[in-house]
């Protein structure tokens, strides 16, 4: 087994089917990994199994014990595992993050719930990831979002080629796909495409890929180590995309390596 993975939630329905379909689904029926969801409150508090509590010092909500996460931990934790909670307050959840976690043996993925957690809540893991900056109902829809990451990154989950040019993989954006037909809505497939001549093609794209990252996600290029290539072509979009030259790229950005 590749990779294990334990996910503890109030509302296992919530993850278990995205979980069971698609690619999820057909990586652990290959036996690359194997994906557990625990209800929390099996670990709960009493005969009414409670998780939650009033905050001291007052304030609307509730929040999530420590005590229960602490039962659930002790009992999935493991020498060799990679206790998760997921926040709005952790680390940017980035594809050097997925492809970090996809070499791991074991990940626990703790889902909070309400307004939050008790705080020491965090002592009890090894790291905190956020999705992004804005607040969800609870950590499953985030949950999904990592395993769906790193599970599509281990050997022989996809075709070993479909992870090379894509997005952030290269530190850039992927670059435009086109599929049949050849003219839609009066619009049509870029010549080179078509034209049979690979080192054309793969020039193309690494073009495009630095063009699209350059108009959308710019800050990607800030630092970046280029090949000379790569620089070459860097220099090619921003002529012909930033009126103001090498200004309107971010500093640190400037073409070597």
């Amino acid at each position: 087994m590749a990779l294990e993975i334990d996910l503890v939630t109030l509302f296992p329905a919530m993850v278990a089917a995205p979980l069971a379909a698609s690619i999820p689904g057909r990586i652990q029926e290959q036996g690359l990994a194997a994906v557990r969801v625990h209800d929390l409150r099996a670990w709960g508090l009493g005969r009414h199994r409670s998780v939650d509590d009033a905050p001291y010092g007052g304030g609307a909500g509730m929040i999530l014990r420590p005590e229960p996460v602490a039962a659930a931990l002790a009992a999935l934790r493991r020498p060799d595992s990679t206790v998760i909670l997921l926040d709005p307050a952790g680390e940017p959840f980035r594809q050097a993050r997925a492809e970090d976690l996809a070499t791991r043996p074991h990940l626990v993925l703790v889902c909070p719930r309400y307004e939050g957690v008790d705080d020491r809540i965090r002592g009890m893991v090894d790291l905190e990831l956020s999705i992004g900056d804005y607040v969800l109902t609870g950590g499953e829809l985030a949950a999904l979002v990592v395993v769906d990451a790193v599970l599509r990154l281990l050997p022989g989950a996809i075709e070993a080629a479909s992870l090379e040019d894509e997005s952030f993989a290269r530190g850039l954006l992927e670059y435009p796909q086109y599929t049949r037909p050849a003219m839609f809505a009066g619009q049509g497939v870029p010549d080179v495409l078509v034209s049979g001549d690979h080192g054309a093609v793969r020039r193309w794209r690494l073009r495009e890929s630095i063009r699209r990252t350059f108009e959308r996600r710019p800050e990607l290029l800030a630092g970046r180590a280029w090949t000379a290539e790569e620089a070459q072509l860097l220099d090619e979009v921003r002529l012909a995309e930033a009126p103001g030259g090498a200004s309107e790229l971010p500093e640190g950005s400037a073409g070597s390596g």
